[in-house]
């Protein structure tokens, strides 16, 4: 791949989904994008390029889940998910008791491994959330990776990686090599497609937003115009899940961490966060693109 064209497609993938690839990831690239390319019927990057300069939309749109589709399993990092259950839980019956609902944003949904457990998490918790309303809204940038969440079949090697056996056998079905989800399961969550550089405010307010493993390929201008924008999305007595390598510390004072609980946080002072908000670098040109 010559320097033009890698430079090109950098730029495109930060315009379209904030991806901040540095200047040694052309190996990258052409690990995901070559097979694309071949498929497309073409002979190479540089024949993908000039396509894509042509303004081929359903080539871009294939261009960015190729590089954009990152790797999930159940109960990843498991931590979270204790954290979930054992302090965000407990706290949200508490202070949810006279509406008795809860509402829970995955925003980097990816293939639903993630918003299922914590469906499974929440389940499991049983007569505690008896009558409670509950929704999940799981969203990705990635449409394919999204019809593979709704449909909720997994292989037997997916399901192997860090789902318990008695809840595969609880909450699964299975039908030749691959596992379903049961209907129930899937009926908890809905799937939307969304990228996280654009408007999300239609989505309402959340008591849990799950952003986990995502922003970390975000530069750091974007991760602190997202964090602003997720505090106006938040509860102010609700909690914010990041990944193991993500933090807002020095970047945002619209979230603090909550002591012992790694990954996760409050929002800080509202008037923190429409500080924040008022001086976060406007956004609406960048998702416009």
């Amino acid at each position: 791949m010559n320097p033009p064209d890698y430079e090109y497609l950098r730029k495109l993938l930060k315009e379209r989904s904030g991806l901040d690839l540095s200047a040694d990831k052309q190996y990258l690239i052409e690990s995901r994008l070559l097979p694309l390319a071949r498929k497309a019927g073409l002979s190479g990057i540089p024949e993908l390029v000039q396509k894509l300069q042509g303004g081929s939309s359903a080539l871009i749109t294939s261009v960015v889940e190729a590089m954009t589709t990152n790797e999930t399993f159940f109960f990843r990092d498991k931590v979270p998910f204790d954290h979930f259950r054992d302090t965000i839980m407990q706290d949200i019956i508490k202070a949810r008791a006279g509406r008795r609902s809860v509402r829970i944003w995955c925003a980097a949904g990816s293939t639903g491994q993630e918003p299922y457990s914590l469906a499974m998490t929440l389940k499991e918790m049983g007569a505690a959330l008896t009558g409670w309303r509950i929704e999940i809204i799981a969203t990705d940038l990635s449409q394919e990776v999204l019809e593979k969440a709704k449909a909720g079949v997994y292989s037997q090697f997916e399901v192997q990686r860090g789902l318990p056996i008695q809840m595969l056998m609880k909450y699964f079905k299975q039908t030749g090599e691959t596992w379903q989800v049961n209907p129930e399961l899937r009926a908890m969550i809905q799937h939307r497609q969304l990228n996280l550089l654009q408007d999300f405010s239609h989505l309402g307010t959340f008591d849990v937003i799950f952003c986990r493993n995502v922003l970390i390929y975000f530069d750091q201008e974007t991760k602190i115009n997202i964090f602003n924008r997720l505090a106006r999305q938040i509860e102010p007595d609700g909690f914010l899940v990041l990944g193991a390598a993500e933090t807002v510390v020095g970047l945002t004072d619209t979230f603090k961490p909550i002591a012992d609980r790694r990954g996760l946080y409050k929002p800080n002072d509202p008037r923190a966060a429409a500080a924040a908000g008022a001086a976060a670098p406007r956004m609406a040109a960048m998702a416009g693109r």
